[in-house]
């Protein structure tokens, strides 16, 4: 089995692999589906082979990913497939071990996926750590949503031009929300978003949303506000179909401010879509991660990562005035130190308490000292609104 980049040459091959894995595109959403493989970085999208014949494939999505309101690079994966008469013969694994090894060499020191099963994933060191959520909200109540002050918010229409201003506004309200977890997509892939002729697209000073219709009700893709005003000014437009349509589809935060700002709030409808998550590069990840202002951590740990040597071993974990650094940890007494899987270490990385690790098999040693420090740091209630 042979592991390579894929080509232009290739794409009918992948097309056909992706429609016995998901099912078939309609011709829109395969001419999107080409362009988006034209805006891939080189060494972005894998295939594996057996001579001539493709077998597998897996995509690396680039993406600026927010940890306590700092950004670092993450590779999202996506459009993982096995063409179905080489299923079971450890296509999916050796293909996946190449993807984690080719997120290091593009520079994104995470990964993250949307899982369409769990073990294969797991099995190479990611796990389960946040989720997107999707709320349906009532229109009228999003109408009447607005008040003086959302009314003096700016709004204008929003295109592919408007790309750079997105990205700085994304910046801007992450940044200063502390955020964990969300994501933002180069520019080329913002431009294509953008000229979607099906999607609204309006633009704040410090707040975004693009919708659409959907079967006769409104389904939000995204909707970022950094304050009440733009909060309000953008779901009380939203909020304008409420003549035809009877309910929202929106991505959420897990404490979205619309969840607040509703009148009446007597029962929440939000489903779960889980993501899986993967430390790529240990200790860069911990330097370019956000953390907490009030607290403070020097703890040794152990980490076990048979698919990335270079993670693995004693660390000395340090965390001070929001930032934090892995540094090689030595004289360590062995067996001391709390002991992470791979996996694990990913999960607290994305604000799973250690609790939850130790009784999943996880996290092993330690002590509960340590355990409090390292919930202290890395909680957080990570989420995306972006299913990729």
């Amino acid at each position: 089995m042979d592991i390579r980049d894929l080509t232009a040459d290739d794409l009918d091959a992948v097309l056909d692999n992706r429609k016995r894995a998901f099912g078939p595109l309609s011709p829109g959403d395969v001419e999107t589906w080409r362009k988006r493989f034209e805006l891939l970085p080189e060494g972005s999208y894998l295939g594996s082979f057996e001579g001539s014949r493709l077998t597998g494939t897996a995509r690396i999505n680039r993406f600026t990913q927010w940890w306590h309101g700092r950004a670092l690079s993450m590779g999202g994966i996506a459009g993982v497939t096995v063409a179905p008469e080489d299923r079971g013969r450890g296509v999916g694994r050796t293909l996946m071990s190449a993807v984690i090894d080719r997120c290091g060499e593009l520079g994104h020191v995470t990964s993250a996926l949307y899982p369409a099963t769990t073990p294969l994933y797991r099995s190479l060191g990611w796990e389960h750590a946040g989720a997107q959520l999707t709320a349906v909200l009532p229109t009228e109540a999003l109408r009447g949503m607005g008040d003086g002050a959302s009314r003096a918010v700016k709004l204008r229409r929003m295109g592919p031009d408007d790309a750079p201003e997105l990205m700085a506004v994304l910046e801007r309200v992450y940044a200063s929300t502390r955020a964990s977890g969300p994501l933002g997509w180069d520019e080329p892939t913002w431009r294509l978003w953008l000229d979607d002729d099906d999607d609204f697209c309006y633009l704040a000073d410090d707040g975004y949303v693009i919708y659409r219709w959907d079967s006769g009700d409104i389904e939000v893709d995204n909707l970022v506000a950094g304050s009440e005003a733009t909060a309000r000014a953008l779901w009380s437009l939203v909020g304008t179909a409420s003549s035809i349509a009877t309910s929202v589809k929106a991505s959420v935060e897990p404490h979205d401010p619309v969840l607040w700002m509703l009148r009446e709030r007597q029962s929440d409808e939000v489903r779960q879509t889980r993501w899986m998550y993967r430390l790529i590069d240990l200790p860069a990840a911990i330097e370019r991660r956000g953390f907490p202002a009030g607290v403070s951590l020097d703890v040794a740990i152990e980490v076990d990562d048979p698919q990335r040597a270079a993670n693995s071993g004693t660390w000395r974990l340090e965390v001070a005035s929001g930032s934090g650094a892995a540094s090689a940890a030595a004289g360590t007494e062995p067996g001391r130190a709390p002991r992470f899987t791979i996996g694990g270490l990913s999960a607290l990385f994305a604000g799973v308490p250690t609790s939850t690790l130790r009784r999943t098999g996880r996290l092993a040693g330690g002590s509960p000292e340590a355990d409090d420090l390292l919930d202290a740091a890395f909680n957080c209630a990570a989420y995306m609104i972006d299913y990729f």
